[in-house]
């Protein structure tokens, strides 16, 4: 007789709850077989039921480059501050760590009514490359905040994207509707 293993009903709920956890946040199918057990066969089938739709298809993100650029920069900062910091401060795993500093870093940028640069996929990501030491954050000289960074990279003289914004920083559609609508408040009074 065949020794069967035994897979535990209250595991089994957890991976599920997990997944569904990531899904909610539209982490992409990749992150989810690298964070669960679960198989690839189930996964899509909770993606589908959790979000009606098929799960995207295509490669993750594998630069970390993207995360140098000036807003992708502050983003990314702002979401590994508070990973950190859960991590630091309780007894939280990694996975819940992510989940939740990214529903906190949502929350953040939702208060500020600026866009959601970064993505479930891309703050994993982000962790992933953390983990594997390829970068750090470093503190500003000015305003002291620390900043995602690469790890070789020289920054006795770093200097963020707050502190020191690019020329074309605000030069959106959005700025110049601000802008205009701020003139015309002007005028009426």
């Amino acid at each position: 007789m065949a020794k069967r293993s035994k897979k535990s009903v209250l595991e089994d709920a957890e991976q599920v709850a997990l997944a569904k956890a990531f899904i909610e946040q539209d982490a992409r199918l990749q992150v989810l077989e690298a964070e669960t057990n679960l198989s690839r066969e189930r996964l899509i089938r909770l993606y589908k039921e959790v979000k009606l739709k098929s799960p995207p298809k295509g490669m993750l993100p594998f630069s970390t480059d993207w995360f140098m650029t000036w807003q992708p920069n502050i983003h990314s900062s702002l979401f590994m501050n508070l990973y950190q910091s859960l991590i630091k401060s309780s007894e939280i795993n990694e996975s819940l760590a992510i989940i939740t500093a990214y529903k906190l870093y949502k929350e953040q940028v939702t208060t500020l009514n600026l866009p959601e640069i970064l993505s479930m996929t891309r703050a994993w990501r982000l962790v992933k490359f953390f983990d594997a030491g390829m970068m750090t954050t470093t503190a500003c000289t000015k305003c002291k905040g620390q900043f995602v960074v690469h790890t070789f990279e020289l920054t006795d003289q770093f200097v963020c994207g707050l502190c020191h914004m690019p020329s074309r920083a605000g030069k959106t559609q959005k700025s110049k509707e601000l802008r205009f609508f701020n003139e015309e408040a002007a005028l009426t009074e």
